[in-house]
């Protein structure tokens, strides 16, 4: 819609795999060394990557660079059982099947390991490569596994390349499948692109469709990398949303703003404001983390955390001292042992305590308040060290 108002001989930011629009930031090329590794030595190589981050279309790219003396097999859709893949991978490198009829795992691996032993004596080599690899059973991962014991005694007859989520990791590392992960001989994680890659990225997509790579200005730009996280695949939706907009508003360059209310309309206002109310929440549990750790880590005296609270003791008993000592005749001096008269005047001895008389008082009398040991800053944080406690 937009390709003639841009001056795009093709969509820019199309979903597709497209292998010419591959960009290799520096984590692609280590890739694709990694993929290239596959198609010349046995054994396994794993290469993982979060959803988004351009496995397959890394894949198809080097479908492009196959030698002429390969054989691939390529197979899309791992969900399915051991024999089902058996099949597959017969059905991908051409082994002719007949019209007999299969019914046991062994024919399907007797019939592919002397197509193998062909193809080797021949002169070619033979590799099978699985895509979202995270979605194979178990079982099927282990078949897999005895597919590499199909060798001569120079070399595997049969390579293989897993590509898949990170939970694939998480998978093999599981105690049934470690002599799998044992013939790992090259794994690679794919990581989302930083920002200076995705600036190339953007820029590199928009030449190879024909226009200008300045379209988005800097603001742009940084405001597709914050709401993208680097994903190649969310720049990709965001960014045709942002020049669609700009489309409509009849604008030759894209905003900041415009990339703003493209994420909004591919992800929702729900999946925006969830984003902010966690990233909120973080800073929240951060700062009362780091508040419980200053009031509860510091060395502080251990003091009575069961006394009345600080406000009504210093209102009650700090005003009364001063007024028991002024309103109190002292008819004899202080006797001439004591060495500090004035603390003999203020240690004031106690009233006796009244009779019990529960009958004629029916409220008791109001405990006495006493301000807690230490220095005030003592006290504040042994009252919020309660405080968090509860």
């Amino acid at each position: 819609m937009y390709e003639d108002h841009f001056k795009f001989i093709q969509e820019p930011f199309s979903i597709a795999p497209d292998p010419k629009f591959l960009f290799l930031s520096e984590g692609h090329n280590e890739a694709l060394a990694h993929l290239l590794y596959g198609f010349s030595h046995g054994g396994f190589v794993l290469i993982t990557g979060e959803v988004g981050t351009g496995k397959t279309t890394l894949l198809r790219n080097l479908l492009d660079r196959t030698p002429a003396d390969l054989d691939v097999a390529f197979i899309l859709n791992p969900r399915l059982t051991v024999k089902e893949l058996l099949e597959t991978i017969c059905e991908e490198l051409g082994v002719p099947l007949g019209n007999r009829k299969l019914d046991t795992v062994k024919q399907y691996i007797d019939l592919l390991n002397r197509h193998l032993l062909q193809t080797h004596q021949a002169g070619r080599n033979t590799v099978a490569i699985i895509d979202e690899a995270q979605n194979l059973s178990p079982a099927v991962l282990e078949q897999i596994r005895l597919l590499t014991n199909l060798e001569t005694n120079e070399k595997k007859l049969l390579r293989i390349i897993l590509l898949g989520q990170p939970e694939l990791s998480d998978m093999l590392a599981r105690t049934e499948l470690r002599q799998l992960a044992q013939r790992i001989t090259a794994r690679f994680h794919l990581d989302s692109l930083n920002k200076s890659e995705v600036t190339h990225y953007v820029a590199h997509r928009l030449t190879k469709a024909g226009g200008n790579p300045n379209v988005f200005n800097k603001r742009a730009i940084a405001a597709l990398y914050r709401v993208s996280k680097g994903t190649p695949r969310l720049i990709n939706v965001v960014a045709d949303r942002a020049l669609l907009g700009a489309y409509v508003a009849n604008e030759y360059r894209v905003s900041a703003t415009l990339v703003h209310k493209a994420a909004k309309e591919v992800f929702g206002t729900r999946g925006v404001s969830r984003a902010y109310w966690i990233g909120a929440s973080a800073v929240v549990l951060a700062v009362s983390a780091i508040m419980i750790w200053a009031y509860q880590g510091w060395p502080i005296a251990s003091q009575d955390l069961t006394a009345a609270p600080l406000v009504r003791a210093e209102t009650k008993i700090l005003p009364a001292a001063p007024t028991q000592i002024t309103q109190e005749p002292t008819t004899q001096p202080p006797a001439a042992s004591d060495p500090n008269p004035v603390s003999s005047i203020a240690s004031v001895p106690e009233a006796e305590p009244e009779p019990n008389n529960v009958a004629s008082d029916p409220e008791p009398a109001p405990p006495v308040l006493t301000r807690p040991r230490g220095s005030t800053y003592q006290i504040q944080r042994n009252a919020f060290r309660t405080l968090f406690a509860l």
